[in-house]
């Protein structure tokens, strides 16, 4: 037998002898049940139905639903900022201007950082391991790292090379005039929008439109291409005002050292165009840096020119005289008699610094006398005097484009007792701003008409209209007498100006303490007009709480209007009215006399 033949017996004798057989097995004869098929045929069949209608719900009944939220996971609109306006001075300086900075950004769950790299990123950004550990909550998905950094912070964690974090460009504010013009200017705050100054009243022309721009990302965050139109971003408007960063420069100056000079607590100056009523300047002091205001307090950010009030003093004294002289009362030369320096009244006794006698109105100013303004006022009827102080803006809010400006105190004239009448005409009972003030002093710059006043730069081509409230013949009669006064042997001859005639009036009030007064406490003031021929510039300064000794408003803020006053006709290009030489010769050894307050 063959090989092949012994191999074919061998498998048969073996299948033989196992005696298995396949076909006959219990186990495949068995049939399955038919129900139990149909119901597998079933179980697909709604499997099947099943994704069907799912199918139907995602891609008909519901796709706008399930296509953003696949967007969202892919697509994401990016923010193209506008440029905030600037905000420039009346020759086109910039006071504030926005630059592009780096933004830094993270998605928390996507941070793969080590405890060395986040140790790192912390000291990168300025945080300690247990703010960054906050902000790195996992639950969070998007969050601010640090907002408006600089460059090299952002090329420290650029570095580090940490998935999950990200950098913006956003727009910062930048001051360049500083504490200068802050009060000016104000600030913005970390989304840019203002909070202060022309940056908050400005807010709606300074912020301009943001756009935006739909991109494709990639999970590391980077952008793959863009989907949709793009939408420009409107940059905002320029602010051109009328203030000039030379003298508001100069003006902080002089203030700031006359308030570290006299040891005050606080000073202001604000420095009018008498021709356009343009703010030329208004500076305070104390001040902060807008652009670093991490340790800001109220007493810097207040715009104490604007928001303080106190009782005005002896500068309401020429407005008295002026309405005596305009209601045909009085002349220059009528004698008023102030006799031995007090005088009772209504249960009261108004007094003066010293017994000036019988003196003529003219030098009822120039000696500031006390009662002399009380015997001028009380020939008055009250509702005279209340329509005059109305007239020149006192109880009113300045109608000017700035927020905090206050209106002050002044109570209707029907509810004035005789001895109120009598204490008004001398500055208490009623109460201004220096911004007031020095707007109230535009009258006698203006020959008798009180001027709107602007912190927007105005063409000069169209002449300011103002309102009148006293002839240009009593006009320049008060404007001698207010002459006489900044002169020798008047109150304030240390607000002269070399080469230019100055008119003007100092103020001296007790600081009000509950319901009286202080007795040590002071506030001084000079409101001042130059030069007197052809008036350009009122300028006004206060001092508060001068601690030296010298409390008077002719020692006080007398030499600040002086300096100011000087270099403001200096940048104007105003020509000087007086010899210099013959000025000098004129006020030698001029001794002030103190005003009665």
């Amino acid at each position: 037998m063959s090989g092949g033949g012994k191999a074919r017996s061998g498998a048969r004798a073996l299948g033989s002898g196992r005696g298995v057989s396949y076909s006959t097995s219990p186990l495949l004869a068995s049939k399955t049940p038919p129900w139990r098929s149909r119901f597998l045929v079933a179980l697909v069949g709604l499997a099947f139905l099943g994704l069907l209608a799912r199918a139907v719900y995602v891609q008909v009944l519901n796709t706008d639903f399930f296509q953003k939220q696949g967007e969202a996971r892919y697509a994401h609109t990016l923010e193209l900022p506008a440029s905030r306006g600037r905000i420039n001075d009346r020759s086109g300086q910039t006071l504030a201007a926005s630059v592009a900075v780096p933004s830094i950004w993270a998605i928390p769950k996507e941070v793969d950082a080590d405890a060395d790299k986040r140790q790192a990123l912390a000291q990168a950004l300025g945080l300690s391991n247990q703010e960054l550990e906050a902000k790195l909550n996992p639950e969070a998905r998007f969050v601010w790292l640090k907002r408006l950094s600089d460059d090299d912070t952002a090329a420290k964690v650029k570095a580090l090379g940490l998935k999950g974090v990200f950098q913006d460009r956003e727009y910062r504010r930048k001051y360049p005039e500083g504490e200068a013009a802050a009060h000016v200017v104000g600030f913005t705050n970390v989304e840019d929008k203002g909070q202060e100054g022309i940056e908050l009243a400005f807010q709606k022309e300074l912020q301009g439109r943001d756009g935006s721009r739909s991109v494709v990302r990639d999970r590391l965050g980077r952008v793959v291409e863009d989907i949709g139109d793009v939408v420009p971003a409107a940059n905002g408007q320029d602010i051109d005002l009328s203030v000039d960063s030379k003298v508001q420069f100069f003006a902080y100056q002089r203030i700031r050292d006359a308030v570290a000079e006299n040891k005050a607590k606080a000073g202001s100056v604000v420095v009018l165009d008498a021709q356009s009523g343009e703010v030329l300047a208004l500076a305070n002091f104390p001040s902060y840096d807008p652009g670093n205001r991490q340790h800001l307090s109220g007493e810097q950010l207040r715009n104490r020119a604007l928001t303080d009030v106190f009782e005005p003093g002896s500068t309401m004294k020429p407005f008295i005289a002026g309405l005596a002289m305009e209601t045909g009362r009085v002349t220059p030369d009528t004698l008023v008699d102030t006799g031995p320096g007090r005088y009772a009244f209504q249960g009261a006794v108004i007094t003066d610094t010293h017994a000036h006698g019988v003196i003529p109105v003219r030098d009822v100013i120039k000696f500031s006398s006390n009662i002399g303004a009380t015997k001028l006022a009380m020939q008055m009827q009250p509702r005279e005097m209340h329509e005059m102080f109305t007239a020149i803006g006192l109880g009113q809010r300045p109608q000017i484009s700035f927020p905090g400006a206050i209106s002050g105190k002044l109570r209707p004239w029907k509810t004035w007792r005789p001895i109120e009448q009598a204490t008004m005409s001398y500055g208490y009972g009623l109460s201004a701003s220096l911004f007031q003030l020095a707007r109230a002093y535009t009258v006698f710059a203006r020959d008798g008409e009180i001027i709107p006043v602007s912190m927007l730069r105005q063409p000069h081509d169209h002449p300011v209209a103002g309102i009148r409230v006293f002839s240009p013949k009593v006009t320049q009669e008060v404007r001698l007498m207010l002459q006489a006064a900044a002169g020798p042997g008047g109150t304030a001859p240390e607000a002269q100006v070399p080469g230019y005639s100055v008119g003007g009036k100092s103020g001296t009030a007790y600081k009000q303490e509950g319901r009286g007064y202080a007795a040590h406490k002071y506030r001084s003031w000079f409101v001042g007009i130059t030069p007197i021929s052809k008036p350009r510039i009122v300028v006004a300064v206060m001092v508060d709480e001068p601690s030296t000794g010298a409390h008077y408003g002719g020692q006080v803020a007398g030499p600040v209007f002086s300096q100011v006053a000087a270099q403001t006709l200096r940048l104007l290009g105003v020509q000087p009215d007086l010899d210099v030489k013959s000025q000098i010769f004129a006020n030698k050894g001029a001794v002030a006399t103190e005003e009665s307050f």
